[in-house]
């Protein structure tokens, strides 16, 4: 296991691997280097990075000109401002006309915290899964991440991948092996299964351990593929459980507990769900990321904490 390393350092490092194996890869920022740690990159690469100043429109529009050119195109600015300010040109330019971009969206969830909700990336799950054509991605470790960058590179077609804005410790040793679609079982438990996507995946493995001292046996699943991902997989996994808890930096509604609630319901499952997230028709509040988290219940005490309740509940 290594040390915790900032996800835009690990992509910055993917994309000078890239240019140097031979990969006509064009970073395109709207006025955000500071933001996608990019230096490494333009001091390596003087004159291959595309800035179009605070534009976000014009980036996302930018960056399918690229791709129809031939190029592999890649945004790198702030999720809420991404996702928010150019969603029609995503919709348009990258889902609709198939255009080989891929969006990098930074410091997502509540990563800016005391700046509030209009810098809080707490729907962009929501909206690009709402989108057809685009493959959307979350990872959790420094590994995970560099994994799924290579895929993305390598992939003809769209993708977003949604990175946290904080250093994350590593989960995962040199065998693990990243597979679109796939889940990441990381514990095996019998009584609740707890499933997270991203940087809340640390606070479910950590719930876990508390639990386990408990003598509650969890199930650990990380969703580091939002789509496409292997519903039948994730069905199995959650199924022999007695109960199923989901936890995220994101509203409730349209990112990964809606995700475990669309498979168990169309399955047929009766295992009871509880989402924990940011609340239906709330924002994340204007805080430092622990105070956020505790305050919805997100953090490792807010997960014990459910987790307990869904397995003492009488169940209708």
């Amino acid at each position: 296991m290594s040390n915790s390393e900032h996800l835009a350092t690990v992509m910055v490092d993917a994309f000078i691997d890239a240019v140097e194996r031979g990969v006509d890869l064009v970073p395109v920022v709207a006025d955000s280097t500071s933001t996608a740690k990019i230096s490494p990159f333009m001091q390596r690469f003087p004159g291959r990075l595309v800035n179009v100043g605070i534009a976000e429109q014009t980036l996302v529009g930018a960056a399918a000109g690229l791709a129809i050119g031939g190029k592999i195109a890649v945004t790198c600015n702030a999720a809420p401002f991404l996702i928010s300010r150019a969603n029609e040109q995503i919709k348009v330019d990258i889902c609709y006309n198939n255009t080989n971009v891929k969006l990098f969206g930074l410091n997502a969830g509540a990563s800016y915290g005391p700046l509030a909700s209009t810098h809080h990336s707490i729907d962009d799950i929501a909206i690009m899964r709402g989108f057809g054509n685009i493959e959307i991605y979350a990872p959790s470790s420094p590994n995970e991440c560099r994994q799924i960058i290579d895929y993305a590179l390598d992939h003809v077609g769209p993708v977003y991948i949604r990175l946290d804005g904080k250093a994350l410790p590593e989960l995962h040793d040199d065998s693990y092996r990243f597979a679109p679609g796939k889940i990441d079982v990381l514990r095996t438990g019998h009584d609740v299964a707890l499933v997270a996507m991203g940087s809340t995946v640390h606070e479910i493995v950590e719930a876990a351990a508390q639990l386990a001292e408990e003598g509650i046996d969890a199930t650990v699943i990380s969703v580091p593929s939002i789509r496409p991902c292997d519903t039948q997989q994730l069905l199995a996994t959650l199924a022999p459980c007695k109960a199923v808890v989901s936890v995220e930096e994101h509203n409730v509604n349209g990112g990964v507990g809606s995700l475990v609630a669309e498979v168990l319901a169309e399955a047929g499952c009766a295992v009871p769900l509880k989402r924990l997230g940011i609340p239906d028709g709330q924002y994340a509040i204007a805080a430092d990321r622990a105070s956020t988290r505790a305050r919805h219940e997100i953090d490792v005490a807010g997960v014990v904490k459910h987790a307990r309740e869904m397995l003492t509940r009488q169940v209708c």
